[in-house]
């Protein structure tokens, strides 16, 4: 019998952007589309340098992030994903996603040519319905883009559109809010993705926080139990913490992240988790670029990680999602036991919440909204648990510590 395949997941960054926003912290250049012939030579070359190395892998996810990949269009991202099926074993049900802003998708024309290249999916970045919302973040295009954008999806063959949006935005009012949601899910797309806004450090937005009329942790955590609440009445059911999707519709790639499964990345800022192996490149194009090229690229950071050793990370990734800890898995996987967090957890469910669930935990609306909390008391918890059976097998006492 012939070995299963692996599943895996690739990302490719694609770093341009017509115009930076002020809150955003990814890797991306504005005004730099001058570099994207070599770069896509860059990443043509490089994948098919690590390609033996997925030689007993399936991708059945492909994502093209940004930046804006749609800029490029079919000239350049064409031969791109034509190299990643040309050199790996492609999943004929593969899900196959390009991130776009609506201005650079106006085109339904262009829009069919990356369809009939393999794209089947896309990803939309709207943000808001409210035009001066829009500007006041730097985004360059308008809400009435962002409805043709889809119609031009639509149009060209795309039946799975994912709009992202943004909730504690600088002048945003639950109103504002309530009516970004209902016209985004008026569109009757596949997929939603609902974020709260994060002031980074270093960008823009953070050196102007203060003369920004940024909605507080109370109106942000209002806007974000409201929005779960009616998403579900709309037909949109929560998978995790921010995503929201139509039946059968959730990101198979987004959760690859979410469940420890493997994914290798391309382009500078690129992280990978492949082959018990994590690492990341530079956020540096002409430094990617010239590391591909002459054949001297190095990840910036490597871990060599086994899944045994991930019992923080697989807490911390499932009670993001709705699904929530699966208690087995997690006794069986990393040979942990799970009544410490269990004892966390029962303190949660009192408050409303943590949830049971017939095979573990999960967290509730307002659990997520103090996710961050939640994880590290359970971490906490499992610390000192570990701690006490190493303390005890050194005394050489081997009974079960309670």
């Amino acid at each position: 019998m012939r070995a299963k395949k692996l599943p895996l997941g690739i990302y490719v960054h694609i770093p341009f952007c017509k115009s930076k926003c002020i809150y955003c912290d990814f890797y991306s250049l504005a005004g730099k589309e001058d570099g994207v012939k070599a770069y896509t030579k860059a990443l043509c070359r490089h994948l098919e340098e690590v390609a033996p190395s997925a030689a007993s892998h399936l991708v059945d996810t492909v994502y093209f992030g940004g930046g804006t990949p749609s800029l490029l269009g079919r000239r350049y991202l064409g031969p791109v994903l034509k190299t990643i099926q040309k050199h790996y074993h492609v999943s004929r049900e593969a899900e196959i996603t390009l991130e776009a802003n609506p201005e650079s998708a106006q085109s339904w024309r262009a829009l069919r040519q990356l369809r009939r290249a393999g794209f089947n999916r896309i990803s939309l970045g709207v943000q808001s319905a409210d035009d001066a919302i829009l500007r006041t973040i730097g985004r360059i295009h308008t809400w009435e883009q962002a409805v043709s954008a889809v119609e031009a999806a639509r149009r060209a063959g795309f039946q799975n559109i994912s709009l992202d949006l943004i909730y504690g935005l600088p002048g945003q009012a639950m109103a504002s809010w309530q009516e970004t949601v209902e016209k985004a899910a008026a569109l009757e797309v596949e997929h939603l993705s609902c974020y709260g806004l994060k002031v980074e450090e270093g960008t823009p937005l953070f050196r102007l926080q203060e003369s920004m009329d940024l909605p507080d942790d109370d109106l942000q955590a209002d806007m974000y139990l409201w929005m779960v609440e009616r998403l579900e009445q709309l037909g949109y059911h929560q998978y995790e913490i921010s995503n929201f999707a139509r039946p059968d519709r959730a990101s198979r790639h987004n959760t690859k992240y979410w469940t420890l499964s493997e994914y290798a990345g391309f382009g500078p800022g690129a992280h990978s988790d492949f082959g018990e192996v994590r690492y990341a490149y530079d956020r540096d194009l002409e430094g990617y670029v010239r590391g591909v090229l002459e054949g001297t690229l190095q990840a910036s950071e490597r871990e060599e990680l086994p899944m045994r050793e991930r019992d923080r990370e697989y807490i911390m990734l499932s009670l993001r999602t709705v699904s929530g800890i699966n208690r087995r898995t997690f006794e069986n996987r990393f040979r942990r036991r799970f009544a410490p967090l269990e004892a966390v957890l029962v303190q949660y469910e009192n408050l409303g919440c943590a949830q049971r669930t017939e095979v573990g935990w999960r967290l509730t609306p307002r659990g997520f909204l103090l996710s961050n909390r939640i994880i590290c008391d359970l971490w906490e918890a499992l610390g000192r648990d570990i701690a006490q059976r190493e303390a005890a097998a050194a005394r050489g006492d081997f009974r079960i510590v309670p």
